[in-house]
C-alpha cells in the first residue's frame, strides 16, 4: 500500500515514519519539503500533492501546536488545524483513502475528574481547542474513511520535552515550581506510532470499526507529580547525575498565568480503543522510564 505521511519532522510524525515503513510505501513530506508540497499553510499545494501521490492511506502528523501562540494567531491556527485538515479529507474521500489524524483532550473543557469519553460533549477553552475540534468535525463531515485519534501530554526522546525541562532546571536550581491541578496521562510519540500502526492493519480488515478513539497511555498523574517521577526515574537510571534540587513544590494553575486557557482534567477513557483494536496500553511511567533511559 502506499502511505503520504505529513508533518514527519514533529515528535509523532519521526515516530511514525518507523511505525509505518513496515506497512508498504511510504512517502514522508513535512512543510519545507520540495518535491511535493507539505506545507498545511497551502491546501491547494496540499491538494496538489494528494492528487499526484494518489496513497492509499493519509496519516496527518501535521498541526499548529503552538497553544498560548494560537491565541493571538488564531487565523493561521485555524488553517493548520481546521481547513487543510478538512481539504486532506474531501481528498481522501474522492480517493477512497484511509486518513488517520490526531486530535487531543484540548477539545474539552476540563471539568471533573472522570476521564473523557469519545460521545462526552467538546467544550474547547482555547483557540488551540476549538481549531482542533474543527478539524475533527470537518474530517467526520467529509464521507472519507477516518480514524481520529484524541492524545494528551506527548513527548518523545527527539526534540523539546518536560522531562528533559525539568532535569536541566532541577541541575541549576535547589527548589521548583510545578503545577499540581492539571490530571492527565503523559503519552510517548512512540507509542502512538505503533498504535496507528495497529489500527491500520486491523482498519484493512475491519474498515467499518474506523472513527474517533481516545488514546493515551495508562494511570494518570499531574504535572508536579509527573516531574517528581522523572527525577526519581533519572536517578536510577543515571546514578552519577547531579541533581541540585531538594524541593519540587506543588503550586496551582494561576501561579503560571498563559495566553491559553489550559483543562484541569486531561484524562481519557482508552475502553473503546482497547476493546476494539485489540490493545492493552502500557502505563505512562514505562514509556517514561524507556524515554529517560534513551536520553540519559
Amino acid at each position: 500500500m502506499n502511505i503520504l505521511l505529513l508533518g514527519k519532522g514533529g515528535q509523532v510524525g519521526w515516530e511514525l515514519q518507523r511505525s509505518l515503513a513496515v506497512l508498504g510505501n511510504v512517502t514522508a513530506l513535512d512543510f519545507d519539503s520540495q518535491e511535493h508540497c507539505g506545507d498545511f499553510s497551502n491546501p491547494a499545494g496540499v491538494t496538489d500533492t494528494v492528487r499526484d501521490l494518489r496513497p492509499d492511506i493519509i496519516v496527518n502528523a501535521a498541526a499548529h501546536t503552538a497553544v498560548d501562540k494560537a491565541e493571538s494567531e488564531p487565523d493561521f491556527a485555524r488553517l493548520l488545524n481546521a481547513t487543510t485538515p478538512g481539504v486532506l479529507a474531501e481528498e481522501a474521500a474522492r480517493l477512497g483513502a484511509l486518513l488517520v489524524h490526531y486530535s487531543t483532550d484540548y477539545v474539552f473543557d476540563g471539568s471533573g475528574t472522570r476521564p473523557w469519553v469519545e460521545t462526552d460533549t467538546p467544550a474547547p477553552l482555547s483557540c488551540y481547542g476549538r481549531t482542533k475540534l474543527e478539524g475533527e468535525q470537518l474530517i467526520q463531515q467529509s464521507g472519507a474513511r477516518h480514524l481520529i485519534l484524541r492524545t494528551s501530554w506527548v513527548y518523545a526522546a527527539r526534540g523539546g520535552n518536560f522531562a528533559k525541562t525539568m532535569l536541566r532546571l532541577a541541575q541549576e536550581r535547589d527548589r521548583l515550581t510545578v503545577i499540581d491541578d492539571q490530571w492527565g496521562a503523559p503519552t510517548g510519540a512512540d507509542l502512538l506510532a505503533d498504535v496507528t500502526a495497529h489500527a491500520i492493519r486491523h482498519l484493512a480488515q475491519h474498515p467499518q470499526d474506523g472513527g474517533l478513539y481516545h488514546c493515551v497511555a495508562a494511570g494518570e498523574t499531574n504535572w508536579n507529580l509527573y516531574a517528581k517521577e522523572v527525577l526519581t526515574l533519572a536517578a536510577q537510571a543515571q546514578p552519577a547525575i547531579k541533581l541540585k534540587v531538594t524541593e519540587v513544590a506543588p503550586v496551582p494553575t494561576s501561579a503560571f498565568p498563559t495566553p491559553a486557557a489550559r483543562p484541569h482534567n486531561s484524562r481519557l477513557d482508552t475502553a473503546r480503543l482497547q476493546a476494539t483494536f485489540g490493545l492493552r496500553l502500557p502505563h505512562w511511567r514505562d514509556g517514561v522510564a524507556r524515554m529517560l533511559t534513551e536520553i540519559l
